[in-house]
């Protein structure tokens, strides 16, 4: 019988030893590296030669990767597949349970009529080749729309459509590739993320205890004149220092060797080529002057290289996980289990049930101290909130019957009873989790440029190592080694590349800090060129809040009559305009109640439905007017004389009434738009309201140029003309469905957090805080992020262009190199690790705001 380790182990994949000792090892299995049982005959044909495999396991997995036309897989693999063996988790054995809309709620939402998605963990993943084999398999499976695998935090997004393939056929079929998937958990990812400091940390310990033990031992080597260290010393010396840097050699900097022959086996060079190569030679030389009683050691250089290099990769780890973790505590913030009423009112009394468990209608009892579990609306109580996490805003929220409550926020004061609204994916908080994911997975262009001169910078730096290694051969051949480690070691692409990725994180970890969500990964760059804003009226330059100042009947029905009826129609709009024709005839007794029927929405000017038979259209005058076949009523003209915006309503026997409705200007965006005036930067309003009220609103902020009357083509074409100038970089805000495809038009978008799901989803920034003074707070940072950039490239440009012509004329020992490329990459990650802090007592607000760069 096949031992059940080896089977199992075909199943699970994590790292041990590299393929190629595998493939040379007759008696090892192709696929998982274990002993060949002599008794087994298990092979699969692999571009006409015959791989002998261990178990029916490994042939079945092998004979699906090459059927797979994946073969490519075993060459491109750096690690070999784990050989101890994990239990299986129950729910895997069951892949059917996935299938259960119940089950799915806590990691599918969908995202069409017929698509879903899923938010995933791959375990068993131990390097590039396996994302790139997932991401091809799952590609490959009929119905799968999408993938995308994150190779640092194991995550991996799946899109497909429910009607061609199920969630558990895609699970079965990263099963039969040998790997596992089941729902994201946030504390798993955070025990790999552990898992990756402690093996980090240790290395950093070793390297450290080896480097000073060296130089112990190399002191006396340094310190000794000529003729007072008998060589039976020296070589004892030499001996120790031998031993002692074999750990930092071989487990210390194992990652870079690691990476470095991947590189190589794969055809490109990466930032740890160059440093393998010089550890690597350096070592091997130390090593054959040890043996040989050779002139010269560099082990205290080695030694030394690896901590400080470690070091600074340790450090910007930290700050990597750092600016990543928002993401994870936002997956964290909801509680495991709530208390539910199931007879409120009728009954006070309580059960304990997990959250998943929830439903809209449930009704939930929130204590002080307590994340609320879900979305909803407050009942019963009187209470305050901390929304910190999502808005960025420490100071408590009031909350009050009726007043809306958002999951993962945390009651202060008082019970609440909550009537949940939206749970799982459907909530905000997922929402925006969903979002800041999205930014992860964006390089934003900067990054890539970086990544291309540091590729360059590589094969130059290669070049010139051996050009200078191959003379001072000549000049000096007891110079040439450590001159050439010197070269390869002093130059830093290390500091070139983490120039832009790190501020860029630590950036966007500070901005959702501040409640700014980026959720593109070019937005802050772009931000930072931004020199015209743009701005929608509604909702973004103003609170949203509409209230009906005025009601003109014009036919025969009253006021009451009038409301209940535009309430009808707008009874599934998210327009603030809508709002407040619901809650004024919420505020009135009708005298019937009215139902539409059949309501469509008009993006940009109105809705339209049946009301008793008859067809009623509701919104801008002008669009009411031609789809009734009616001309402008005489009393439009007066009502527009005073500040606020008119709605018509009307069907084709005639006009039924006006209601004027005004809205306050939002707090932040009068000081916002003055500084923004006051750097220079031109400003326009795009609005869809009457022209004489968007002038109003524009003449009481200060903004000269302003247009209202304006369809979503309208403001479209508006923001293609300004781009259609030379050097314009427009910055549009907006908050509602007529601005989706404005905002998808301009350079770098912003909607606010109150705004619809569309608007959000267009936007490149979401002002979770809905401060417009925060808009300029994130101006101010992304242009501060564009100089740390700067100097950080800068730094990075004159130190090499200084340490390396150093080092190729013999000036710069290997230990003095390893110094010099720590010290860089260090000062790179500190320099941007500046972002996050502000000075005591102050805040980034509309104040700080200057002009574009």
């Amino acid at each position: 019988m096949v031992p059940a380790r080896r089977l199992a182990c075909t199943l699970f994949m994590s790292s041990s030893s590299p393929s190629s000792a595998a493939s040379a090892d007759n008696h090892a299995c192709y696929h998982c590296g274990l002993p060949v049982p002599p008794e087994t005959h298990f092979y699969v044909d692999m571009g006409g030669t015959q791989r002998r495999m261990c178990c029916a396991g490994c042939e079945a997995v092998a004979q699906a990767i090459v059927d797979n036309g994946l073969a490519d897989y075993y060459r491109h693999r750096d690690a070999m597949p784990e050989a101890r063996v994990e239990a299986m988790p129950d729910a895997l054995r069951y892949l059917g349970l996935f299938d259960h809309p119940e089950f799915q709620q806590s990691f599918v939402h969908p995202v069409g009529e017929h698509e879903r998605e899923a938010s995933l963990i791959l375990e068993g993943i131990t390097c590039a080749a396996c994302v790139w084999l997932n991401e091809r398999h799952i590609a490959r499976q009929a119905g799968v729309a999408a993938v995308q695998i994150n190779y640092a935090t194991r995550r991996a997004r799946v899109r497909w459509d429910e009607r061609r393939i199920k969630l558990s056929d895609i699970l079965g079929a990263i099963h039969a590739i040998g790997y596992r998937a089941y729902p994201y958990d946030a504390a798993r990812a955070e025990q790999v993320a552990d898992r990756e400091r402690r093996s980090m940390l240790w290395r950093v310990f070793v390297a450290g205890f080896g480097m000073m033990q060296v130089m112990m031992y190399a002191v006396p080597a340094y310190l000794a004149g000529e003729g007072e260290m008998t060589p039976d010393v020296e070589r004892l010396l030499r001996w120790a220092s031998l031993l002692l840097t074999l750990p930092v050699v071989l487990y210390s900097a194992a990652p870079f060797f690691q990476r470095a022959w991947r590189d190589i086996r794969l055809r490109r060079l990466g930032m740890d080529v160059p440093v393998a190569l010089g550890v690597g030679s350096a070592f091997l030389a130390s090593l054959w002057a040890t043996l040989t009683d050779g002139p010269e050691v560099y082990f205290d250089s080695v030694t030394m290289f690896v901590f400080f290099l470690l070091g600074g990769r340790y450090l910007e780890m930290l700050a990597r996980q750092r600016a990543v973790r928002g993401i994870e505590e936002l997956g964290k913030v909801l509680p495991a289990f709530s208390e539910r009423l199931p007879r409120w009112p009728a009954e006070t009394g309580g059960e304990r049930v997990p959250v998943s468990q929830l439903v809209p209608g449930d009704h939930v009892r929130v204590r002080p101290g307590e994340a609320v579990p879900a979305d909803g609306t407050v009942v019963d109580g009187v209470s305050a909130t901390n929304e910190a996490l999502l808005t960025g805003e420490s100071r408590a929220v009031p909350k009050t019957v009726g007043a809306a409550l958002t999951g993962g926020s945390i009651n202060i004061s008082s019970p609440l009873v909550l009537r949940v609204e939206q749970v799982g994916e459907s909530t905000r908080l997922a929402a925006i989790r969903r979002l800041m994911e999205r930014a992860a997975t964006e390089k934003p262009r900067l990054a890539t440029q970086a990544e291309r001169g540091a590729v360059w910078f590589i094969v130059t730096l290669l070049a010139l190592a051996a050009v200078t290694g191959s003379v001072w051969y000549f000049i000096d051949p007891a110079r040439a080694l450590w001159v050439f480690v010197s070269v390869l070691v002093v130059a830093c692409p290390c500091a070139l590349s983490l120039a832009t990725p790190t501020a860029l994180t630590v950036a966007t970890d500070a901005l959702a800090r501040m409640g700014v969500l980026v959720t593109r990964g070019r937005a802050i760059e772009t931000l930072a060129r931004a020199n015209h804003y743009v701005f929608d009226k509604t909702g973004t330059l103003t609170l949203g809040r509409m209230s009906v100042e005025e009601i003109r009947p014009l036919g025969s029905l009253d006021e009451d009559a009038l409301c209940a009826l535009a309430a009808a129609l707008e009874q599934g709009s998210e327009h603030p305009i809508a709002a407040g024709l619901r809650a004024v005839a919420a505020g009135r007794t009708p005298a019937s109640s009215e139902v539409a029927e059949q309501v469509v929405a008009v993006t940009g000017q109105g809705m339209e439905g049946f009301c008793a038979g008859r067809q009623v259209w509701i919104g801008r005058a002008d669009f009411v007017a031609a789809r009734a076949g009616l001309p402008l009523p005489a009393e439009l003209a007066e009502m527009e004389k005073n500040s606020g915006t008119v709605v018509a309503l009307g069907n084709a026997q005639g006009w039924l009434g006006l209601f004027r409705l005004a809205d306050a200007p939002r707090p932040g965006a009068a000081a916002l738009i003055r500084h923004l005036a006051g750097a220079g930067v031109p400003m326009t309003i795009l609005s869809g309201d009457a022209p004489a009220v968007v002038a109003a609103v524009a003449r009481e902020l200060g903004v000269a140029d302003a247009h209202g009357g304006m369809t979503p083509q309208d403001k479209q074409t508006f923001i293609v003309g300004l781009q259609a100038q030379s050097g314009k970089v427009v910055a549009m805000t907006g908050d509602g469905v007529n601005d989706a495809p404005v905002l998808a038009q301009a350079h770098v978008s912003v909607a606010m957090g109150s705004g619809t799901d569309l608007a959000r989803n267009q936007a490149d920034i979401v002002l979770l805080n809905e401060d417009l003074a925060s808009l300029s707070a994130a101006g101010d940072l992304a242009r501060k992020t564009v100089r740390i950039i700067g100097q950080n490239l800068w730094w990075s440009f004159a130190y090499n262009f200084s340490a390396v012509p150093l080092a190729m004329a013999g000036l710069v020992t290997p230990w003095m190199a390893g110094v010099g490329m720590a010290g860089s990459s260090l000062l790179v990650v500190v320099n941007a690790l500046r972002l996050q802090y502000r000075r005591k007592g102050t805040d980034v607000k509309a104040t700080d705001v200057k002009g574009p760069t």
